[in-house]
């Protein structure tokens, strides 16, 4: 076992770390620390949340002088990241004379400009804020020895790459350069190639990201009931502060009004947003103002809330490396974290590939019940009642003649029960309802399909059953019968799972071919004109 203690580095910075409370070094700390502190170019690939911070914070402080001049310059995606960077430095150079100053766009010029000629050694910034100095003249580099480009694949996605290079070629002479990223797309590794001298590169495996502390469940729901599920999940589950994933800024706008309008404490996070905006809802979500903050990946950078209690992936994340990434917010510092995810039908190819490349398989969950979320939910309901009676007020008086009125032709206990229903089932009954398929000539308890491709595209019983097991996650032998005619085919499936079916394989692709599927009409009666199948199967 590693200690900090272990390492090369002086005796001011180990007392900052351990008047931090940290002894034991995180895994990218424990790999990359050692590596740093030889001097040469790294290359670090490490999510947020793994304490990558640190892994560069330690090495930089400790080669920093005291001498009123810019030593070590780190570049943020976000002025976020940059604030949040700038508090752990400051943290570890608790024992140090040195000064380090986040600098980021929305904040006051002049203010920062007279904070830099009054001598700073370490500076944090947005990449265009450090060129915008840069221009002025404001902000000397020539004697700068380390750079850190901290969550690099972010800036690149963010357009600052032109940036990131202007401000590379301003610091002359030799200098260490530090690469941190969750991924390594090939704009990252064109970058090293061009600017770092052959760097040594760390990582950590997906298994040390993927921190035991959080568990990891998805749920199976249907696209047209995706907000009406989502629901059901939140309120059966005891949220302190989540962040909810979606894929679009239109998704983002989207499901926050629909959150807001069911009255949850929810705001929304995109990168339409301005920078006084983005802080007014970051503020609310980090004194619990709100629940459920809502961002995109690109509008989540450089968050880093300590007690989020769970991630939600509304919309699934478009790769393996994002779904690290985004679950890697929660379960922090040793604390419990639920990551959860919403597939649709079409969406189960794209979550195997992630449990492929995390290397475990994600356990899946039934979407609460009605029931459920009200035996959950009586404890709350009931202190709201209370808290609402206790309040009172001259309101009270206005609903009397009401209440005596209904009171007169209901009993107490079914008025209650009335006021709950109304307002706090979620539309339940519109999501219960689900799809009504009709008569479509299956076998009892069973949902009839017609597939619009058969023998002409090499279609076999194996491959429906195969394809349909691994969409909705059925066993092959709860599929019922198939006929496969020439150009068309008929499969028959459990009613309760016929909906996954229909969102699955509508519009999909079986051996290349663009499929469409739609529920069958009732058989015809059989006679000598009626094509017999090729194949057939019954369950």
């Amino acid at each position: 076992m590693t200690y900090f203690s272990d390492f090369q580095i002086s005796e001011p910075i180990k007392r900052a770390i351990k008047d931090m409370g940290f002894e034991e070094p995180s895994p990218i700390q424990e790999k990359a620390i050692p590596v740093i502190l030889e001097g040469g170019d790294v290359i670090g690939q490490a999510q947020t949340g793994t304490g990558k911070t640190a892994a560069f914070g330690i090495p930089v402080i400790d080669k920093v002088t005291e001498e009123r001049y810019v030593q070590a310059l780190i570049l943020t995606p976000t002025r976020e990241l940059a604030i949040q960077v700038s508090g752990e430095l400051q943290k570890l150079s608790a024992h140090k004379r040195i000064r380090t100053m986040p600098i980021y766009g929305g904040q006051s010029i002049g203010h920062q400009i007279k904070a830099l000629k009054q001598g700073v050694q370490v500076v944090i910034g947005t990449p265009g804020r450090i060129l915008d100095h840069i221009r002025r003249k404001t902000l000397q580099l020539n004697k700068v020895h380390t750079i850190v480009l901290d969550e690099a694949d972010e800036m690149l996605d963010m357009g600052f790459v032109d940036d990131i290079e202007s401000i590379l070629r301003e610091v002359k002479g030799a200098r260490q350069t530090l690469l941190f990223s969750a991924t390594m797309p090939p704009a990252i590794k064109k970058l090293s190639r061009r600017y770092m001298t052959t760097p040594k590169t760390v990582t950590i495996n997906k298994g040390e990201v993927t921190a035991p502390s959080i568990d990891q469940l998805y749920y199976k729901v249907l696209e047209r009931n995706k907000i009406d599920s989502l629901c059901r999940i939140i309120d059966s589950e005891e949220v302190d502060l989540g962040i909810l994933f979606c894929r679009t800024k239109k998704g983002v706008a989207e499901l926050t009004e629909a959150l807001q309008a069911r009255g949850y404490l929810a705001d929304g996070l995109h990168g339409d947003l301005t920078q006084s905006q983005r802080d007014a809802v970051m503020k609310k979500f980090r004194d619990s103002s709100i629940e459920f903050l809502i961002a995109t990946d690109v509008a989540a950078r450089g968050i880093d809330v300590d007690n989020v209690t769970h991630v939600i992936n509304y919309d699934i994340p478009q790769d393996p490396e994002s779904y690290v990434h985004r679950i890697g917010r929660t379960g922090r510092a040793g604390r419990k974290g639920l990551a959860l995810t919403l597939v649709t039908p079409r969406e189960m190819k794209h979550l195997r590939s992630i449990e492929q490349e995390i290397k475990m398989a994600i356990p899946s969950q039934d979407v609460p019940t009605i029931e459920d979320v009200v035996e959950k939910q009586q404890s709350s309901w009931k202190k709201l009642v209370h808290d609402t009676i206790d309040t009172g007020g001259k309101e009270f008086e206005l609903f009397k003649p009401l209440v005596q009125e209904v009171l007169a032709d209901h009993s107490p206990e079914d008025v209650v029960a009335a006021l709950l229903k109304m307002n706090f089932s979620n539309d339940s009954a519109a999501e219960e309802a689900g799809y009504n398929f009709g008569e479509t000539g299956g076998a009892k308890g069973m949902v009839r399909f017609f597939i619009n491709v058969g023998r002409n595209v090499n279609m076999s019983p194996k491959i429906l059953i195969e394809e349909i097991s691994e969409l909705v996650g059925i066993p092959g032998k709860a599929i019922g019968r198939i006929d496969i005619f020439e150009n068309f085919t008929f499969v028959e499936v459990p009613e309760d799972v016929a909906p996954f079916v229909y969102e699955a394989l509508r519009y999909s692709r079986i051996n290349g071919a663009r499929v469409n599927l739609e529920p069958a009409k009732p058989r015809p009666k059989r006679d000598n004109r009626t094509p017999r199948p090729t194949k057939a199967r019954s369950s």
